[in-house]
Order: structure tokens, then sequence, then C-alpha cells
């Protein structure tokens, strides 16, 4: 998310391989003069130490994002509260708050693949870039679901498969969402974020306009909704909500396997045919901004 860098750096940065301008959830990068093939997909930047920075940041960013995220779920609906689920948008509003806080000056602030692949749609990160931290971000994941495994309690870990993504197997016993329903939340879901969240922070001047801390708890609170209505409509003990991230549905796929693995194409198809769906959707945004009869906007 490096919407709002230059908002929390207040200054441009130069570094010795490329020149970069800060501009939505991502950065518009120029390297030097080479191929155009290798140039347009920004093979300048294996070279740059920061980009490598910022490829770390990542990782460790997306391992404590869901390792908070998903044992602060699973502590509120194991909650003996009358409504355990009135908890878990809090929860995920305040983490994702706190972690975009963070992460957007570092590396954008992106955490999910989801968000780098709209960001490399649109032209803010290269495709050098989008590929490190898609790797980054799904070794994080790995790394988070490892440490809950290791700390949670078995039985915990197993009623809710420590947080996984769980498909109806083709036995129709496995329990979870069947694919098709699946499918329908993760596209829904994520079009929702993208739309409401993503076209806030990739708008330069709104961005400058409405502040770092605004910006950020925009896209909270797009996700703390999708999170909060996904898990109250289906009510399956074992899913923690709409995706949105399909590194959060790997790293307990790899670390559990079995049932897990059922329909995991789901969490990496639904989001990104949302992103397309949304990129032709933004292609046809209006461009100019809306002003009333008496001049005001």
């Amino acid at each position: 998310m490096d919407s709002v860098n230059s908002l929390a750096s207040g200054k441009e940065h130069s570094i010795s391989v490329q020149s970069y301008e800060e501009d939505g959830m991502g950065k518009n990068y120029s390297g030097p003069k080479g191929p155009i093939f290798l140039s347009s997909i920004g093979a300048h930047e294996l070279f740059s130490p920061e980009m490598w920075k910022a490829g770390l940041t990542e990782l460790v960013a997306t391992a404590f994002l869901v390792f908070t995220l998903t044992t602060s779920i699973i502590a509120c609906l194991d909650s003996h509260e009358v409504d355990p689920k009135l908890l878990v948008p809090f929860a995920v509003f305040s983490i994702v708050f706190l972690f975009l806080m963070v992460t957007v000056p570092l590396s954008g602030g992106h955490m999910s693949p989801v968000l780098t692949f709209i960001a490399a749609l649109i032209g803010d990160v290269t495709l050098v870039r989008a590929l490190v931290y898609v790797a980054a971000q799904c070794i994080g994941s790995i790394i988070g679901f490892l440490i809950i495994k290791t700390a949670m309690d078995h039985r915990e870990a197993d009623t809710y498969s420590l947080g996984g993504c769980i498909i109806r197997g083709t036995d129709e016993e496995t329990s979870g969402l069947s694919s098709q329903i699946a499918l329908l939340l993760e596209f829904c879901w994520t079009f929702v974020v993208l739309f409401v969240g993503v076209t806030v922070a990739f708008d330069k001047k709104r961005c400058k306009e409405l502040g770092l801390a605004m910006v950020c708890a925009v896209v909270a609170g797009s996700m703390a909704l999708a999170v909060f209505v996904s898990i109250t409509v289906t009510g399956q003990a074992g899913y923690a909500g709409v995706g949105l991230n399909p590194a959060r549905c790997l790293g307990p796929a790899l670390l559990i396997g079995g049932p897990l693995w059922y329909g995991h194409w789901v969490f990496w198809m639904g989001p990104f045919l949302a992103c397309l769906f949304y990129y032709g959707l933004s292609l046809n945004l209006p461009k100019v901004v809306l002003v009333s009869a008496d001049g005001e906007v």
C-alpha cells in the first residue's frame, strides 16, 4: 500500500540504481535505459538493495500480520461472549490499521498478493518487484502459521484448522464452504475492498487531502467489514471469514494439508478475478471531480 509513502516521509528518496515517484498504493519507477523488455518488467530492481529491503519488510510484516489476525479472530470466536462474532471486525480493523501505519512508508504495506497484483496491473509496481513481494508474502504466511501451530493448543488448532480456509471436499463430508459459495464470497468481498479502500488509496490527490491515518483507516475498515459479514453469513466453525489474502490460506494448507487443499484454488482465483474486474472498471471511472451547481465540490 504505497499509497501514502510521500505523506509519511515528507520527501523523495533517491537510490543508486533507480529513481521513483511515490504515487497511489505503489511507486512509479523509472530505471536506467536498457533493453525495452527488461526495462518494462523492472529487471533493474534486482540490483536495488532498497527493493530487497522492502521485500524483507513484506515477509516479516505478513508473517506477524497473519499470526496476529488469526490468533485474535480465533480468540474472539472461542470467547464466552454472547455473540463473539461482533468482536471480530474490531480486532481486524485495529490490527490491520496498525500494520498499515507501520508498513506503508517502508514497503507500501501490501502484505497480500491481491494488493500487489492490483498494484502491478495499474503500474504502480514493476513485475519484478511484484513477484518478489508475492514470494515474500507466501513465505511470511508459512512462517506465521508455523508459529501458530507451535504455540496453539492442539484442540483449538483442530477446531479452527489453524484459521485456514476450508472448502468442502468432493465426498461432501468435509466441513466447510462449498467451492461455489467460497468463490462468490472471495470475488465479491475482494472487489468491495478494492472499490472502497483501494480506490481512495490509489488517488494521489485524495491521499494528500485525507492523510496517512485516514487512508489506512478506510482500507482497514473495508477489510473488517468484509470479514465480519462473510463470517456472519456462513457461520462455519473452521471458516475465519473471507480470505482477501491467498497467502493466508496457503500457510495452513502447506502445514496441515488434507482437507485444506480441497478447492484451495478458489482463494487465489476469486481475488484475482476481482482484481481484473476492478481494473477494468477503474479504467472507466470518472476522472473529473463532480462539481455542484453552486460551484462546490
